[in-house]
């Protein structure tokens, strides 16, 4: 990318080479430090910090709601820090859009036809990023798994998910709620349906937003506002007896991928 050439001689006097590479991701990274939140200073001692709801969303946070399956490092232990697992999940987001079962075969034989160059491209490029982990470690539990993020100062980077497909958090946790993804083979055990009630989305969404650090609270309460107002409107991932309901049966993954290809892509 041209754009990435001018800014590294601009900044380091030279073309791009991977020392200075690493120099400035590492610039990057120090500047994410998100602490001295409302949540942080409840932490702290404050019960005046966060709201009454926030309170009850951090409750179902770490249990009916399920969240602490991936966002803590133990499912016994409740995290305040970083709010993730470190490890990859299989949340069923690829497989809405995506024929991944398809993908992950097509992948399989590329690699397996030693086109591995073809396959990093395609991983960045086109519809196969989806497959996510299973492109390293080539691990059928990794097909569509992708890393557990921070939840730290997430007001204030939507959009959400890997692929930036849901606008809202209201619509993260429709998804969540209704265990989404079923038809993926490969779907991480944890997702079912959750029964969570709207009063009960909305409070987890006030702990959530109560995870804003201090520098960015004047924009948090602007994005906030607006979410709010857009989940009032356009809720496209709410399916509330789906949420209610029992969890379906998923499909087993397929055994041979022989005759499966990609579904052509309409025209």
């Amino acid at each position: 990318m041209p754009e990435y050439e001018q800014s590294f001689r601009r900044v380091f006097g030279h073309p791009i080479n991977a020392t200075d590479l690493v120099r400035a991701i590492a610039s990057y990274e120090r500047t994410q430090f998100s602490f001295d939140s409302p949540f942080d200073h409840f932490m702290a001692g404050d019960e005046t910090a966060i709201s009454d709801s926030a309170k009850r969303g951090w409750d179902l946070f770490n249990a009916k709601a399920r969240c602490n399956k991936c966002h803590a490092l133990s499912e016994d232990k409740r995290d305040t820090t970083f709010f993730m697992d470190k490890d990859f999940h299989n949340i069923g987001i690829g497989i809405i859009r995506h024929n991944v079962v398809a993908l992950a075969c097509k992948a399989e034989h590329e690699i397996d036809s030693g086109k591995r160059i073809d396959v990093d491209r395609a991983a960045i490029q086109s519809e196969m990023s989806v497959l996510g982990r299973f492109l390293v470690t080539r691990k059928d539990k990794d097909i569509a798994s992708f890393k557990t993020p921070n939840l730290r100062n997430l007001l204030v980077t939507a959009p959400y998910f890997h692929d930036g497909s849901q606008a809202t958090l209201w619509d993260v946790m429709d998804h969540y709620n209704k265990g989404d993804g079923i038809k993926d083979p490969w779907l991480d055990e944890d997702m079912q349906p959750l029964a969570l009630s709207e009063s009960e989305i909305d409070d987890v969404v006030s702990f959530l937003a109560s995870l804003t650090s201090a520098q960015y609270q004047e924009q948090g309460v602007k994005v906030l506002a607006r979410q709010r107002a857009l989940s009032r409107t356009n809720r496209p991932q709410r399916d509330t007896a789906r949420a209610f309901g029992p969890k379906p049966l998923q499909p087993k993954a397929p055994r041979d991928c022989a005759n499966l290809q990609p579904e052509p892509k309409p025209r």
